[in-house]
């Protein structure tokens, strides 16, 4: 009975669930392959298996993750850097996962910017219940619909070239090239969600030499930039597993007749 309570119960997550996309990167084969990969398909999520960052980076070029699985000891860039990279440009779920024995492991996880910590072996139903656990989160994040009825606004200007963004209360941010390409896809949408890979297509002269890091990175900058000027949040939204949008109306200049 129990068995199949919980084959119902995984059934019912994915038909609730369908597109939550979970990266896992470990450079345990055995265990990537043989346990996580297989645990978390059967629980109804679309796991995807990756050795490195830059397999990740490159990925995401490709398509977006809901949640990231990281195995905190990874060659080359960390899975702290990780962390703390994803937490910066993105509101995506983390679970860290690590065999230091060190007391303090869990606090750096935590505080790089991992929503959850799990010490090697990894028990696969625990790990299952977290990220179930931030699926729950991820689901009650505004649908497209929510955010364009309820958070757009007016106030935000593009100046008539597209090289100055003026604030609602004045403020005038100047856009560098990348900042003035970006802006101006984005506000050419009227509020409506663009994906991460129709961006970059957009903004990149060569998509296949574009550095992953470089959207965020831009995005990242642009928004701090904008506040340190204005004193105010540039309404440049991150919808998680689907891509970018202003959620406010942001105008083109008229020009005098």
């Amino acid at each position: 009975m129990q068995d199949h309570q919980s084959m119902a119960d995984r059934r019912l997550f994915a038909y609730a669930n369908p597109s939550l996309r979970v990266a896992v990167l470990d450079q345990d084969a055995p265990l990537r392959e043989s346990v996580l990969l297989p645990t978390l398909r059967d629980a109804g999520f679309q796991a995807h298996g990756l050795t490195s960052a830059m397999e990740l980076y490159r990925s995401m070029l490709a398509q977006s993750f809901d949640i990231v699985v990281l195995d905190a000891d990874l060659p080359g860039e960390s899975g702290y850097d990780i962390a703390q990279h994803l937490r910066a440009t993105s509101d995506i779920g983390i679970v860290m996962l690590t065999d230091a024995d060190w007391r303090h492991a869990p606090i750096q996880a935590l505080t790089s910017g991992a929503d959850f910590y799990l010490h090697k072996p990894v028990d696969a139903n625990l790990l299952t219940a977290m990220l179930r656990s931030l699926s729950r989160r991820l689901i009650r994040a505004p649908s497209h619909g929510a955010i364009a009825d309820h958070a757009r606004a007016r106030g935000w200007q593009l100046d008539a070239d597209g090289w100055r963004l003026s604030s609602p209360h004045g403020g005038v941010v100047a856009l560098t090239t990348s900042e003035h390409s970006l802006v101006n896809v984005l506000a050419k949408e009227n509020g409506r969600i663009m994906t991460r890979e129709a961006l970059i297509d957009a903004i990149a002269h060569d998509v296949y030499d574009f550095d992953p890091h470089r959207l965020e990175m831009t995005i990242h900058r642009l928004r701090r930039k904008t506040y340190n000027v204005t004193g105010e949040t540039l309404p440049l939204r991150t919808v998680r597993g689907r891509g970018y949008l202003f959620s406010c109306d942001v105008t083109p200049e008229k020009l005098p007749k």
